[in-house]
């Protein structure tokens, strides 16, 4: 369907309706492909070209995902840049920002502990660990992080503990201080 003044308002089912203003004026085109710095979105009603949020983008994946970006920029996580962000390298090639190093998962967090124990009254540590699976020779800034720790409460009984010995302890511990106090009020 078409508009003598605007253009085209709707399209074929395959085709995407692509508008655009000029001044005040709205125009509308059917295209087959989305032009630069616009992607298509298929819809029940219409198929529409929509422009890249960045004016940086020049072909895009959705409204705020860059895939390639205009000349004098860097893509890097779907986002363009005029330089690359820290711990990247530009490839004048590529036109994309790659990382200094590539970092492998986090494993899983080991058990708390405190100098070599599970168990105690007292907080421990976890830690985890994570490999460098690509590195740039060239790398001025060192890779992020291989280890993290985090504090962590340890379990209060120890395997194989008995709870009543650990009962006991804190009765005899109480008892000594209510003693030590009733000497003190004499």
């Amino acid at each position: 369907m078409c508009s003598e003044d605007n253009g085209c308002i709707a399209c074929q089912q395959r085709l995407f309706l692509l508008i655009w203003r000029d001044g005040i004026r709205q125009y509308g085109a059917c295209v087959h492909a989305c032009p630069p710095g616009y992607f298509g979105l298929r819809g029940q009603e219409v198929n529409r070209c929509t422009k890249c949020r960045s004016p940086s983008c020049e072909s895009c994946f959705s409204k705020d995902f860059c895939m390639k970006c205009k000349e004098k920029f860097y893509l890097h996580k779907g986002k363009c840049f005029s330089t690359c962000p820290p711990n990247t390298t530009a490839q004048a090639s590529t036109r994309e920002c790659q990382e200094m190093c590539e970092m492998g998962p986090w494993s899983e967090w080991s058990l708390c502990s405190n100098e070599g124990r599970t168990c105690s009254c007292k907080w421990g540590s976890k830690t985890r660990t994570r490999e460098v699976i690509r590195s740039i020779r060239e790398e001025v800034v060192p890779c992020p992080a291989l280890l993290e720790s985090r504090k962590c409460r340890m379990r209060k009984h120890c395997p194989g503990e008995k709870p009543e010995t650990t009962k006991k302890m804190k009765r005899e511990k109480k008892q000594k201080k209510q003693k030590v106090d009733s000497l003190a009020c004499t």
